[in-house]
């Protein structure tokens, strides 16, 4: 006992914890499925007709940074493939034959390079899986080219394209899945609005004053896939 009472009170040493870094530097790639709304197209007073545009393709890249688990943002620029735009517009006698109106077949090719600022709340993280929701706002530079008509008659030609910056915002929503301590893939829809598109102003055979056809309501939804790398 006598001996017992003798032994060094023994030392307890506090280790300080290191606090986990929740933020970080990334890149991002993408590619995506769009689906365009319905356009409004005009050349002038005139309203085209039964409007449509085709589904196309995009890729994207980004640089962003994770403040927190929950809050992050990035700078992403996005090319989208040329989308065929149809219109059908009225033209006078003789568009359809001798004698005949009709409606002229009316097509444009647009392509968008679309610069966005964006902001994202992830949701939480449940066994490597984080859903999400975000915003972007910023511009897109959107252009019509290949802008040609087709008469009932046989009558074709062009009208020259022209290029335009608008302004743009996105909603966005999806998940991402932690492949790695760096890697993961991110699905999302986003809903982008582009604005409008012109051609060029022309006048057809003298008889009008010179218009622009006008694109009117570009807007698209987006099914995207892509990698995210965070350093």
């Amino acid at each position: 006992a006598v001996h017992a009472a003798d032994m060094p009170i023994p030392v307890i040493e506090h280790v300080p914890e290191v606090p986990v870094v929740t933020g970080g530097w990334y890149l991002r790639g993408d590619n995506g499925y769009k689906i365009y709304q319905t356009p409004s197209v005009a050349y002038g007073p005139s309203n085209f007709a039964n409007e449509k545009m085709d589904r196309t393709g995009m890729v994207g890249v980004g640089v962003g940074y994770k403040f927190s688990d929950y809050l992050r943002a990035d700078v992403t620029a996005d090319y989208e493939f040329p989308a065929k735009v149809t219109g059908y517009a009225p033209c006078p006698a003789p568009c359809g034959g001798p004698g005949l109106a009709g409606f002229s077949t009316e097509t444009a090719d647009i392509d968008v390079l679309t610069f966005l600022v964006n902001g994202y709340i992830d949701l939480g993280t449940w066994a490597g899986f984080t859903p999400y929701v975000g915003a972007g706002i910023g511009t897109s530079y959107v252009t019509a080219k290949d802008v040609k008509f087709v008469n009932p008659n046989g009558t074709s030609g062009s009208y020259p394209g022209d290029s335009s910056w608008n302004f743009s915002w996105a909603l966005m929503a999806g998940g991402s899945y932690e492949l790695s301590q760096n890697w993961a893939i991110d699905a999302g829809y986003r809903y982008l609005n582009i604005g409008n598109a012109y051609s060029k102003s022309f006048s057809t055979g003298g008889a009008n004053p010179s218009y622009k056809i006008r694109y009117e309501d570009l807007a698209a939804h987006e099914f995207r896939v892509g990698m995210r790398y965070t350093f």
